[in-house]
């Protein structure tokens, strides 16, 4: 196992890396020069205003919003694996995810003839859906003694069943032009970022993040049971409401900018979980910042596939991801019977 100040150096370095692969290359032009143009005069020279604009008002609001929704994504994984004591539990499990589609696809299908089309309401309507569904499978699962983790498991697959019918029947009677968009948000996307959503993403997201990371040792002695955790000293009833209400702010403002983007939450923490163990406060960070990596790299695929089209982010995400998750799962099943 590597040791962890070097494991974040190499983390932090390959993003560097990633990022000027992001801000250089794409269907306009490529040229290493560019992903330094937009703030060093001395190469600045060298291009148009048009390729600059290309770089700081395209390339570069996008390679910022993946880093941070690729963090907070894969921290909510590991808060989400901790507080199920599931290694396959991820922030969609609960359903949160579903409630944001649900809402944002019913905008994108009958928006228009209410007066509600543009990015702003489906992004809106998605953050509503995932605090709503986060809200009522919480509900739904507390009890005298707190939140049980079984029925918050089982909450999260009954909203997933019914917010796949919800969407079958929007998409039943939706024209055709929407459901072309339907289908494109569901698989998620950073193309229609601009710079103006972002102070807020910024804001939400990483509230989120700094919140699930002031908690991480309290959410680290979880790791030994709700029992031990208690004898401890921490309020254990209050830490699950905490993790469920920020994995929910966190996952449903990442899902109302982006659509869904599957596997980050998944995969990345088992992969950070390999490299430095189990223990939240090494765990996380190195999550996060493998996160950032991954999905920073996922669009730049996802933009290079088939110039100048793009490809959905989240097919990239699903062909980089379960191939690994199966490898993962036949690695334990070796350990299980050997």
């Amino acid at each position: 196992m590597l040791r962890f100040p070097l494991i974040i150096t190499l983390l932090v370095l390959a993003i560097f890396a990633c990022a000027v692969l992001a801000l250089s290359s794409g269907a306009v032009l490529t040229d290493w020069r560019l992903a330094f143009a937009w703030w060093w005069p001395g190469f600045s020279e060298d291009f148009s205003a048009l390729q600059l604009n290309v770089v700081t008002e395209l390339r570069l609001p996008r390679l910022l919003l993946g880093l941070i929704v690729g963090a907070v994504l894969a921290q909510a994984g590991c808060a989400m694996q901790t507080l199920c004591r599931n290694p396959l539990a991820d922030p969609s499990l609960i359903g949160i995810a579903a409630g944001a589609a649900m809402l944002a696809l019913l905008v994108i299908a009958f928006g228009p003839q209410l007066g509600l089309s543009g990015h702003y309401w489906v992004s809106a309507a998605a953050f509503i859906g995932a605090l709503v569904t986060s809200l009522l499978v919480y509900q739904l699962s507390r009890s005298s003694h707190g939140v049980n983790v079984a029925t918050l498991l089982l909450c999260g697959v009954a909203i997933n069943a019914l917010a796949a019918a919800v969407i079958g029947l929007i998409s039943y009677y939706a024209s055709d032009d929407a459901l072309r968009l339907m289908s494109f948000w569901q698989m998620g996307s950073l193309a229609a970022v601009t710079w103006q959503p972002l102070p807020m993403a910024f804001a939400s997201l990483g509230l989120c993040s700094a919140l699930l990371w002031y908690r991480r040792k309290a959410i680290n002695l979880l790791l030994l049971g709700e029992q031990q955790a208690r004898y401890l000293g921490v309020n254990v009833p209050r830490l699950k409401r905490e993790l469920i209400v920020l994995v929910a702010l966190g996952v449903g403002a990442a899902v109302a900018l982006t659509g869904i983007i599957g596997f980050i939450g998944l995969v990345i923490p088992h992969i950070a979980r390999l490299l430095v163990g189990a223990a939240i406060p090494r765990l996380m960070p190195v999550a996060m910042l493998l996160g950032a990596l991954v999905l920073a790299l996922a669009d730049w695929l996802a933009r290079m596939a088939v110039p100048p089209a793009e490809l959905p982010i989240g097919i990239i995400t699903a062909l980089l991801g379960a191939p690994f998750f199966l490898y993962l799962l036949l690695q334990q099943k070796r350990r299980l019977y050997a």
